[in-house]
């Protein structure tokens, strides 16, 4: 198979990533933080190893502010819920995903909070830097934003809109679930006041991992509390990161999996990366711009794309286009609305979705010119 599904979970994974979960679950399986044994002790040191691979990737200068989730979007919550107050209100953008729109609605919809959402500038989800500067106003919170569209691959001015940020004294959340692990992310140096990532896509980890990176100086509330092997005679949750987003027992195993996969793209480097998939990027786009029965909804301009190309073909619904990619072809990408309504609003691509094909670091020249020749076949007999 071809697998052009990338953006949802990448796939394959560095062999080291298979090695190492099999070897915690064989030799190491057991609670972090909890018991003093030999084997609690290495599981732990697992955890540790992970945030730390975590803070060097991201230039964190302690790993202890980074906590471990299940995925992006439970960090996307805690962050969101987190620190925000009656009265706060929000600037996101039309092109984030519902992880970070939802819980928005939920909260304006309870009278809490009001949100600004910046539309995009053309079909591609490009968005004008200064419409984040005439949307804050006195009692602007946060501004939330996504690093790169995962509909168009769109990669946002995130260094810029975290230096309006700083200068306004606006926390900065940057949902980094497309670009981490390919595009550079620096805490420090780009004003990110809380980081939200997922372990299963760029990042080469497993399913099932992800975390949120909160600066020292984030107020924070716990929206989960439980049990954390810290302070345990305690009611009340710890006030510290991580445990104070870290209630029960981690995946430890899959935290194995994901320091292997940050691993291999520390060893890789992050531009040796994005410098392959750009390159594939723009085979792929060159290959499908001629064709005339072929829409395209992403851009190779400037470079701002994180691996995405997005697209209909002329008479099919998206669904229909995969389908067809799937079964006759054996190319497997993603249909739909990919859960940002507001992106496709935006697009005008309510009606049809659109057919997304995201590249990984383990695609080949030969994938991607099989898959401009199939795309065209399919186009030319509409």
């Amino acid at each position: 198979m071809v697998y052009l599904d990338n953006a949802a979970t990448s796939f394959p994974k560095p062999e080291e990533v298979y090695v190492e979960m099999d070897a915690f679950m064989r030799k190491v399986c057991a609670n972090p933080g909890r018991s003093s044994h030999e084997m609690a002790r290495a599981s732990a040191a697992v955890v540790m190893r992970a945030r730390e691979g975590i803070a060097k990737l991201f230039n964190i200068e302690n790993p202890l502010h980074v906590g471990f989730t299940c995925n992006a979007t439970m960090a996307l919550n805690m962050a969101i819920h987190g620190v925000l107050k009656k009265g706060d209100h929000v600037i996101t953008t039309a092109m984030d995903h519902n992880s970070v729109l939802r819980p928005l609605y939920e909260l304006k919809k309870k009278g809490i909070i009001d949100y600004t959402v910046i539309m995009p500038k053309n079909q591609f989800g490009a968005i004008e830097l200064s419409s984040f500067t005439k949307a804050v106003r006195t009692n602007t919170k946060l501004i939330a934003t996504t690093l790169s569209s995962n509909v168009t691959g769109m990669v946002l001015p995130y260094k810029e809109i975290g230096e309006i940020a700083k200068k306004r004294g606006i926390l900065y959340l940057l949902d980094c679930s497309q670009g981490a692990g390919v595009l550079p992310i620096d805490v420090n140096n780009m004003n990110i006041s809380m980081l939200a990532f997922p372990g299963h896509k760029a990042l080469m980890g497993p399913q099932g991992t992800g975390g949120l990176y909160v600066n020292e100086a984030v107020a924070l509330r716990s929206i989960i509390q439980g049990g954390t092997g810290s302070r345990s005679f305690e009611t009340v949750q710890p006030d510290f990161m991580p445990d104070i987003i870290e209630s029960g027992t981690l995946n430890t195993p899959g935290l194995a999996g994901l320091n292997a996969g940050v691993e291999f793209i520390l060893k890789t480097g992050t531009d040796a990366i994005y410098k392959k998939k750009k390159s594939l990027l723009e085979r792929l786009y060159e290959g499908l711009a001629v064709n005339k029965r072929i829409k395209l909804y992403s851009t190779i301009e400037g470079y701002m794309n994180s691996g995405i190309i997005a697209l209909l073909i002329d008479g099919l619904d998206s669904s229909e286009a995969a389908n067809i990619l799937d079964s006759k072809y054996n190319i497997a990408v993603r249909p739909g609305f990919h859960c940002a309504p507001l992106a496709h609003k935006a697009l005008g691509t309510c009606k049809t979705g659109l057919v997304r094909l995201s590249l990984g670091c383990f695609n080949t020249p030969d994938e991607i010119q099989y898959t401009i020749k199939s795309i065209n076949e399919i186009a030319a007999h509409k």
